[in-house]
């Protein structure tokens, strides 16, 4: 191996990050903790140890020069291998310990959470767990750059090249409100997919992975309404108003049956979801860690379907 005498610090390249990320100096040093000046200083020793100008000052917000951003992805690798060194290091003493970033999509957080958080302290007490609400394109990207460690989501949304492993099987169920069944009328107590009006389904808006696999439950792209709810409360209050139907997945059902007025029925053939973990390809983080957490969301997700309401 050849030894050479680095003319930066992975400081100086978490300073640098900050500022390609946030396009600007003080917000920057903001997110690192330190005055303006300092972290000024700091780039500007390494742009002149490195001889490029790593961004255009001139520019609001601030960006990297064209040589600036190829410089930047390298020592943005260069710092996720720091981290995966760094990280391993300490599982090699307690793999099943320290802190783990996990993302988490909208559509799951608030129903799968508040079971699953006593499971995993449970089951991996030294275990510390930062969540991050996402939409899950938002969560694939993180988890690329190194950002999160990996991410609860189902596994049937486009998850470019992620490892990833299931623990339940989440189906969808139709639902209409309690006080209207002019839109359930006729359908019996198990609804055929095919005989839903796609006028009549309403849906979560763009970028969430629930619209997409409604859609294609339904075998149908033309459901597309004026009205695009960003959040399965609001759509399920919609629902309960005799706007429209939807289809909910069993997880949601429980809590939002409890605070709306709702027909719940069986569809089929029976839609479904898949939710699982996914990480990148290549991480520090044992397989045995992902194996215990794969195991503790299984338990997790079957309490928290376990008490939902049966379908008329």
């Amino acid at each position: 191996m050849r030894f050479t005498h680095f003319s930066f610090t992975l400081r100086q390249l978490q300073y640098a990050l900050a500022v390609r990320e946030l396009r600007g100096f003080g917000k920057a040093a903001e997110r690192c903790f330190v005055s303006q000046p300092s972290l000024s200083a700091q780039i500007a020793e390494l742009e002149g140890a490195i001889g490029v100008s790593l961004f255009d000052r001139d520019q609001r917000p601030v960006v990297p020069t064209a040589d600036g951003e190829r410089w930047l992805a390298q020592a943005e690798a260069l710092l996720r291998s720091a981290d995966g060194l760094d990280g391993l290091a300490r599982q090699f003493g307690d793999p099943l310990g320290g802190t783990i970033r996990l993302g988490i999509i909208p559509s799951v957080a608030p129903y799968l959470l508040p079971t699953a958080t006593p499971v995993l302290r449970e089951r991996l007490p030294r275990l510390s767990v930062q969540w991050i609400e996402e939409k899950t394109e938002v969560l694939v990207t993180k988890i690329q750059r190194g950002e999160l460690d990996g991410a609860v989501l189902a596994l049937e949304a486009r998850l470019d090249g992620l490892e990833s492993v299931g623990f339940a099987r989440d189906p969808f169920l139709f639902v209409c409100a309690a006080s209207d069944m002019s839109h359930c009328n006729g359908l019996g107590t198990t609804v055929q997919l095919e005989q839903v009006d796609p006028a009549s389904l309403l849906l979560l808006d763009e970028g969430h992975c629930l619209r997409d696999q409604v859609v294609a439950a339904c075998g149908s792209s033309s459901a597309d309404r004026d009205f695009r709810a960003t959040s399965l409360a609001t759509l399920v209050q919609m629902v309960s108003a005799g706007l429209g139907v939807t289809l909910l997945p069993k997880l949601c059902v429980k809590a939002e049956t409890a605070r709306a007025s709702l027909t719940v029925r069986v569809a089929e053939p029976e839609p479904f979801r898949t939710l699982g973990l996914a990480w990148r390809h290549g991480t520090t983080r044992t397989p045995g860690l992902w194996d215990a957490l794969r195991g503790a969301f299984a338990v997790a997700a079957e309490r928290a379907m376990a008490c939902a309401p049966d379908a008329a």
